[in-house]
C-alpha cells in the first residue's frame, strides 16, 4: 500500500529539521513541494534547499505542483476554505495515483507544524475517504511559528500557572484581554491587534520568522502598533508576501 509522509519542516530555517523529519525525508521515494505563484518562490525554495541538504538517497525525485488560489469573493470564508481544499484534495488525489507505485512512498513538506492551523492532514484525510487511492499516512511534528515567535523575543509562552488561547484576527474580539491573559494570533490579514485599546495591553510580533528577512517588534499595544502596521505594509510591498505572527498579553509589566 502506499505510504504518505506529512513531515513539518519549520518556520523558515532549515536548521528547524528535526532527526525523525529528515530520516522521514530519505524514506520517501517523491518529495512533493507546493509552489504558490511567482510572489511567493521563496517558500518553494525553502523546501528545494532542505531535501538538497538533507536528502542523501539517490532515487528520489521531487515532484512540484501549483497550489490553487482561494476564492474570497461571493463567498462565505467556510464555503471557501472547503471550496479551496477541495480542489487541493483532486490535486494530491492526481498526484498519489500518477508519481507512486501501489507500494511507494511520497511525502508532503508541510511548513511549520502539520497539526498546528495547517490543513495537509484534513485535505489528506479528504482525499482518503473518497477511496479511489488507497494509502496510509504518518504525520512528523516540526518547529512552529509560536516557537520560533517566542525565541525571537527570548519569552516563554506562558504566564505562570494560566492558560495559552490560539485564535485568528476575525475572533481575537471574542476572548483578549477579558477572557484569557495570553493570546497567540495566526491568520491575521486584517491585523486586530491596531483595535485593542487597553493600555496596558503588550504585542510581541513577528512576520518572516526563521528566515534571513525575520523582523520582531515588541512593546504595549498602543506604542508600538503603528509601528509595526507601517513594518507589515513595507515588507509586505518589498517581498510581495507577508507571514507574521504575534502574542498579545496582559498582567505582567512590560520591560524596555
Amino acid at each position: 500500500m502506499r505510504k504518505i509522509l506529512i513531515i513539518g519542516i519549520g518556520s523558515g530555517n532549515p536548521e528547524h529539521m528535526t532527526v525523525q523529519a529528515i530520516n522521514a525525508l530519505n524514506r520517501a521515494d517523491v518529495l512533493f513541494i507546493p509552489t504558490k505563484g511567482a510572489k511567493k518562490t521563496e517558500l518553494a525554495e525553502v523546501r528545494r534547499d532542505i531535501c538538497a541538504r538533507y536528502v542523501t538517497r539517490g532515487d528520489s525525485r521531487t515532484v512540484e505542483f501549483a497550489v490553487p488560489v482561494r476564492r474570497t469573493e461571493g463567498v462565505s470564508y467556510d464555503g471557501s476554505v472547503d471550496d479551496w481544499h477541495a480542489q487541493i484534495a483532486a490535486i494530491y488525489e492526481g498526484l498519489l495515483a500518477k508519481e507512486l507505485g501501489e507500494d511507494g512512498t511520497g511525502a508532503f513538506l508541510v511548513w511549520g507544524d502539520p497539526m498546528l492551523y495547517d490543513s495537509t492532514i484534513r485535505i489528506v484525510e479528504r482525499v482518503n475517504a473518497r477511496g479511489q487511492v488507497a494509502f496510509d499516512y504518518d504525520v512528523v511534528p516540526g518547529i512552529t511559528s509560536l516557537q520560533a515567535l517566542c525565541a525571537s523575543h527570548r519569552i516563554p509562552l506562558n504566564l505562570v500557572g494560566k492558560p495559552v488561547e490560539i485564535t485568528t484576527g476575525r475572533r481575537l474580539h471574542e476572548s483578549f484581554p477579558e477572557k484569557s491573559q495570553t493570546s497567540v494570533v495566526m491568520l491575521d490579514g486584517e491585523q486586530a491587534f491596531q483595535r485593542i485599546d487597553d493600555p496596558d495591553a503588550e504585542i510581541y510580533w513577528g512576520a518572516y520568522l526563521g528566515t534571513p528577512d525575520e523582523i520582531v517588534i515588541s512593546g504595549r499595544v498602543a506604542e508600538v502598533k503603528d509601528r509595526i502596521l507601517e513594518t507589515r505594509a513595507s515588507a509586505r510591498e518589498r517581498m510581495g508576501w507577508i507571514m507574521d505572527i504575534y502574542l498579545l498579553r496582559k498582567g505582567v509589566d512590560f520591560e524596555e
